[in-house]
């Protein structure tokens, strides 16, 4: 039994090397762990069917917990993305607004302020007042 265990090791590793692959990962794993489970159980056990099954059920629970907790850090990973581009996108607008403020303040020589009369007048029923606005000209 032990030759046999042996001779599964190079089995397994080539399994192992095919576990990347997208469109079978997740089947690969539970066959290759499921597979590994049951020769560890048999090995242990002596030839016990009872331990092959359940290192088996072991095995293949083993890689489904992998892959649930992989599932998890993606999602995660995807969300830390996302709110990262929304803070970055924030941060673009607001260092845009301040090189805009500033570009505006150095050119205090071509801004010009006139004030103009606004005299009492009533559009659409409303009366308003008197008054004295404050135009501005950049040229």
């Amino acid at each position: 039994m032990k030759k046999l265990f042996v001779q599964f090791i190079p089995l397994a590793c080539v399994v192992c090397l095919f576990t990347g692959c997208a469109a079978v990962t997740r089947t690969t794993t539970d066959v290759a762990l499921g597979a590994g489970g049951a020769a560890l159980g048999g090995v242990l056990s002596k030839g016990n069917p009872a331990a092959i099954a359940g290192g088996a059920v072991g095995g293949v629970a083993l890689g489904e917990g992998l892959h649930y907790a992989n599932s998890k850090q993606n999602e995660q990973s995807y969300q830390t993305g996302c709110d990262k581009g929304r803070s970055d996108a924030v941060k673009q607008q607001y260092w845009l607004y301040v090189s805009m403020q500033q570009a505006k303040a150095g050119d205090e020589g071509r801004i010009r302020l006139y004030q103009v009369h606004l005299p009492e007048q009533v559009i659409d029923g409303v009366i308003f007042k008197p008054t004295t606005q404050n135009l501005r000209i950049e040229e």
